[in-house]
C-alpha cells in the first residue's frame, strides 16, 4: 500500500493499469468505511481511499479543528481492506489559497441538511470534484447514510459530465441499530441510548409505509422522536419525506421512490439518518 499527496498520487496513477475505484473519506475510519472499501475492491482493479478533512464543508461554528484525525489507525484500516493507494494530501496542496471558483450545489443543496448547514454541500461537491479530477477513477463508492450528499454527487456527475460510475452502499449499522458515523465517538453512553430513537423512528415509519399514506409515515416517525425530545435527550433538527429524485416534499398522493430524512442533535453531536420508502397508489 502506498501513501502520499498529489505528486505521489500522479506518479502512482501513471504506473497503474486497469480500473480504479475511489472511496472518499475524512478519516476516523470505522467498519462502515471498510465496507465501502470492500465494495470498491469488487468494482475496480485498484482501490484509492482519500483521507482529507475538508474545511470548505464545515461551518464557522462546526468542529473542523476538533474533528478526529487518527491517521495511523486509519492507515491500518486501509491496509486491512487491501487499499492500493491512500491519498492523504496536505491542506496547502488541496487549497494553495482561498478558492475563488467552487461548485454550487444549487436548489437541492439548500434544503434539509443544506439548510441546517449553509454552504456545506458546496464545500462537499467542490472537494469531490477535485478528488475526481486528481484520482481519475472509473467508479466511486459512497455510503447512503449521507443520502443527500449521494444524490448531489450523482447530479454533479451528470451535470458536469464526469465519466464515473457512482456506487451507493446501504447504511451500515451497529448492532443496536445506530448508523455508523465517525461522530458517534462523541456520544456518552446516555447520549447513545437517546440517539437510538432515530433508527426506531425510521423503523416505525417503514412499518407505517407498508399500508399508509406519506403523511402517516411522517407522523409515525415524529411520534417516536417526540417521546425522546420530551425527555430532553434529543433535539430534532428536521424530519422530511421527500421525492428521492428531486428532494421535494412528497404529496399526499405521491407515487414512487421516497426518502425519509432525519437529523437530530444528541448531547451536542449532530447525527443524520434516512430510510428509503416505496409508495404505490392503488389503481
Amino acid at each position: 500500500m502506498e501513501v502520499g499527496g498529489i505528486q505521489a498520487l500522479r506518479a502512482w496513477r501513471e504506473r497503474r493499469s486497469g480500473s480504479v475505484s475511489l472511496v472518499p473519506t475524512m478519516g476516523a475510519l470505522h467498519s462502515g468505511h471498510q465496507a465501502l472499501m470492500d465494495r470498491a475492491r469488487a468494482a475496480g482493479d485498484s482501490v484509492v481511499t482519500s483521507i482529507f478533512v475538508n474545511p470548505l464543508q464545515f461551518g464557522t461554528d462546526e468542529d473542523f479543528f476538533q474533528y478526529p484525525r487518527p491517521f495511523e489507525a486509519d492507515l491500518e484500516v486501509c491496509e486491512a481492506a487491501g487499499v492500493d493507494f491512500v491519498f492523504a494530501p496536505a491542506l496547502g496542496e488541496m487549497y494553495p489559497g482561498a478558492p475563488e471558483v467552487t461548485v454550487s450545489s444549487g436548489r437541492m443543496g439548500a434544503v434539509y441538511e443544506g439548510a441546517a448547514r449553509p454552504g456545506h454541500f458546496d464545500g462537499v461537491l467542490t472537494v469531490v470534484a477535485k478528488l475526481f479530477t486528481l484520482t481519475a477513477p472509473d467508479s466511486a463508492v459512497f455510503g447512503l447514510k449521507d443520502i443527500q450528499q449521494f444524490c448531489l454527487v450523482k447530479r454533479m456527475i451528470t451535470d458536469l459530465n464526469f465519466d464515473i460510475e457512482l456506487i451507493g452502499l446501504p447504511v451500515v449499522r451497529d448492532e443496536d441499530g445506530l448508523a455508523m458515523s465517525s461522530r458517534n465517538e462523541y456520544l456518552a453512553p446516555a447520549d447513545r441510548s437517546a440517539a437510538l430513537a432515530i433508527p426506531r423512528a425510521l423503523d416505525a415509519a417503514a412499518q407505517a409505509a407498508e399500508d399508509g399514506a406519506p403523511i402517516g409515515v411522517e407522523a409515525a416517525a415524529e411520534a417516536v422522536l417526540s417521546v425522546a425530545a420530551g425527555r430532553g435527550d434529543l433535539d430534532l433538527g428536521y424530519l422530511g419525506l421527500v421525492d428521492a429524485a428531486t428532494f421535494q416534499p412528497c404529496s399526499l398522493d405521491f407515487d414512487g421512490q421516497a426518502l425519509l430524512l432525519v437529523s437530530a442533535s444528541v448531547g451536542g453531536t449532530h447525527l443524520i439518518d434516512n430510510v428509503p420508502l416505496e409508495f404505490h397508489r392503488s389503481s
